[in-house]
């Protein structure tokens, strides 16, 4: 039988409410426990004074020395008893270990670099100077002690005018002058050690302030799991979401469905991927530091416009989740783990000396190659950075501003058989950085919602960027009549809706090239230098600036050195003679193209290439190349949106180049190719062959002459499948997963292949 102590401050174990509930889930789990104080320790008699939960009230006990530790007690409190504790370390293995204040724990997250993208820059205030200078640049702050808890003691500082300050603290808001607030930032950091950040907050659609709780700890396998995923929503008039301040929580599924709808499962999918993957991470960072593993962890996080993941604060100790009856599910996973530790001592130091040595041959060798590397000229260094053109000033729109021909107003319509949405949500991101733009929403591509976004846009709005559509002749031309754009990008010309044109590519491009005909003649126009069928648009006549983007072709806006990071793309451009380095934060090749795009226009409009960095972290349109991490390293590449040939093969290339082991693609429907179907299905299939997949499964209505193709070249028939029914398809996919499988998604929307994506996820998940 494994005994289990806990360690406490407290004398009386009665004034611990959780030490109840320990003992109980302890009992039912066949465990011993009991409770004692670092002064009950005898090392001579190698026995403790301690008390044991029985007949209904506590009993103290002489008991031998425990097989393991849970240090439940305030580190503060304990330590005037740090010898003993430190005596018991030796001995006895401990559950809990602290991985320190929350400064330390974002430095040591910033040096590891894995996750620094997710951590809101900091600062320790070392005196009121440091502050303005911070808030210079951010604006809107918080200023917060560095071991502050449960929300105590967070003033939000922005700026009002040039010399007035709003402060909010709890729910109260004041108004001070610069020597009322230097005199009561003074106050504050006589009394202790205090942060600042940048305000970065989450709103609800009512207004409301909230953030995540991620609670993950680890079970009796000893491997990280979730225990819960809740937001916490301030009160009305509150910026603080804290329990302890009046905030109150809710249920993940509902709170996300009501928030962001058709994305919710998306982001709950996010959310759970994160606090897994960096409750690992800090564990490998214990491991290398203090050669020690931990077992719980509490994240607070925020999403900001874009959905991207800022991390506030992470603890070690977290409370248990409110509201939810899980405190019994965070007593099981903690009594569990204490049973598996005191069992698996030897094994678990035996795997921190080897992840240690192993991480000691890398960094040795990753230092050897670093000075080994030749200095290799750029090869976009001799490129001219492209002239940069400021539209006129867009600040001041007089009320009665039009839509025409003319304007200051930045307009820009996007176009093109593939990249439109994407280029669009990269643009506009980029821009919100300093104006207030107007973005077409999602997937609003038809002449009838332009006729809305007319309606809507008003003088408020510093840019317009929006997504022109086309299916057949004249329908660009259409949207150009009722929003004349004075800035225009055309992705590419591919095979999205050629059948409508009998299957001749100069058609689309004829189409397309609606759109240079009704913009602005004397706007700027951006083209891909890569695309083939760009040279079909009809640009002779045009009389403004064209701008190229390109990744092997020289253009204006020529992106190099790109790889592909977890999961995004890096790259590197030059933007006037400086090189600047960039991350999107979606996969593939075929989205720096999209990237480009936003860079060419924003540049272009006097953005910094810091602005353009930051807003390079977009909003990811739904469905498109998201990541799910599912249980025994299986990843699912979900691209559900849209299909088509050129789309087909660039999420080939993504699956082909994150793949760990075997890759595996499911694809469904291509729609609109007309005559063309056959012979585009014949040339998929082939790729599919070249590109060494491993199992090849097609999905719907004649898509079976893709995997025939397949197998025409060479590949194995045992390794190809069609399928018309999904519930047959989904048997499959039961049977034959494996281990470490990449399995890529792929179909229109229409086929509805967003359903295998979720099959997928749930029968697999962590």
């Amino acid at each position: 039988m494994t005994i289990i102590g806990m360690l406490h401050h407290r004398l009386d174990p009665r004034t611990v409410l959780k030490s109840y509930a320990f003992a109980a889930v302890a009992q039912a789990e066949g465990a011993q426990f009991f409770y004692f104080t670092p002064k009950s320790v005898d090392f001579d008699k190698r026995s403790i004074r301690g008390k044991v939960y029985e007949n209904g009230d506590w009993h103290e006990k002489m008991m031998p020395f425990p097989d393991v530790i849970y240090n439940a007690g305030s580190p503060e409190k304990l330590s005037v008893s740090k010898d003993i504790i430190e005596k018991l370390k030796k001995e006895i293995p401990f559950t809990t270990h602290s991985i320190g204040n929350k400064w330390n724990v974002m430095k040591r997250l910033k040096e590891a670099k894995e996750f620094d993208k997710y951590l809101i820059p900091s600062e320790v205030v070392e005196n009121v100077d440091l502050l303005h200078k911070f808030m210079a640049f951010y604006k809107k702050v918080v200023f917060k002690p560095i071991d502050g808890r449960k929300g105590k003691g967070i003033y939000f500082i922005s700026k009002v005018g040039r010399t007035n300050f709003e402060v909010k603290k709890d729910r109260e808001t004041t108004f001070c002058t610069q020597s009322q607030l230097d005199e009561l930032i003074r106050g504050q950091l006589s009394t202790g050690t205090f942060i600042v950040q940048p305000y970065i907050q989450s709103k609800t659609k009512s207004g409301q302030i909230y953030d995540f709780r991620l609670h993950v700890q680890k079970n009796g396998e000893g491997e990280w799991v979730i225990t819960t995923v809740y937001p916490r929503i301030a009160p009305n008039g509150s910026i603080i979401p804290n329990i302890n301040n009046g905030g109150f929580t809710n249920y993940l599924d509902p709170f996300l469905e009501q928030e962001f709808k058709e994305d919710a499962y998306d982001i709950r999918r996010m959310l759970e991927h994160f606090s897994l993957s960096l409750a690992r991470h800090l564990d490998e960072i214990q491991m290398a530091q203090f050669g020690e593993v931990i077992d719980e962890i509490g994240i607070d996080v925020g999403l900001d416009e874009q959905r991207k993941i800022w991390m506030y604060e992470v603890n070690w100790r977290p409370g248990c989740p409110p509201a939810f009856y899980l405190e019994l599910d965070v007593v099981i996973n903690t009594i569990r783990y204490a049973m598996y530790l005191a069992k698996n001592q030897k094994q678990i130091k035996r795997e921190i000396r080897q992840y240690r040595k192993d991480r000691d041959s890398s960094e040795e060798r990753d230092l050897v190659e670093e000075k080994a590397l030749p200095v290799e000229k750029n090869l976009a260094e001799e490129k001219a950075s492209p002239e940069v053109k400021a539209l006129p000033e867009v600040k001041a729109l007089p009320e009665e501003k039009t839509i025409a021909k003319g304007t200051a107003l930045p307009i820009i319509a996007i176009t093109g058989s593939a990249g439109k949405t994407t280029s669009k949500a990269f643009l506009a991101s980029i821009l919100s950085v300093k104006w207030n733009i107007f973005e077409s929403k999602d997937y609003w591509n038809t002449t009838e919602h332009t006729k809305k976004h007319k309606e809507e846009i008003n003088a408020s709005h510093e840019a317009v960027v929006l997504e022109y559509g086309m299916a057949y002749p004249g329908i660009i031309t259409n949207h150009c009549s009722i929003i004349q754009p004075n800035i225009s990008i055309i992705t590419n010309i591919g095979l999205a809706h050629v059948g409508n044109f009998d299957g001749d590519i100069k058609g689309v491009a004829k189409a397309k090239s609606e759109l240079i005909h009704g913009m602005d003649q004397n706007g700027l126009l951006i083209l891909n230098k890569d695309d083939d069928n760009s040279k079909y648009l009809e640009t002779q006549q045009f009389k403004g600036k064209i701008l190229t983007v390109g990744i092997h072709s020289t253009a204006n806006y020529q992106a190099y050195d790109i790889q592909y990071k977890d999961i995004g793309m890096s790259f590197k451009i030059k933007l006037h003679g400086q090189e600047i380095a960039m991350y999107i934060p979606i996969l593939g090749e075929h989205h720096v193209y999209n990237a480009l795009n936003a860079v060419a226009v924003a540049d272009y409009l006097g953005f910094s290439p810091a602005d353009i960095k930051a807003g390079l972290n977009f909003k990811k349109p739904p469905r498109r190349l998201t990541i799910y991490n599912c249980r025994d390293d299986i990843t699912v590449i979900d691209d559900t949106v849209h299909s088509h040939p050129q789309g087909v093969r660039a999420a080939i290339d993504v699956l082909t180049n994150i793949a760990k082991k075997r890759k595996i693609a499911i694809i469904g429907q291509m729609r609109e190719l007309g005559d063309l179907r056959e012979e585009e299905y014949r040339k998929l299939g082939e790729y599919i062959y070249e590109q060494d997949i491993d199992l090849f499964i097609t999905y719907g209505f004649r898509t079976e002459e893709m995997g025939a193709a397949a197998k025409a070249i060479g590949m194995d028939p045992s390794k190809v499948y069609h399928f018309l029914n999904k519930d047959e398809l989904h048997a499959l996919l039961e049977k034959v997963i494996q281990p470490h499988d990449t399995i890529l998604v792929k179909g229109a929307s229409k086929t509805n292949m967003f359903d295998t994506v979720k099959f997928l996820d749930q029968k697999f998940q962590e």
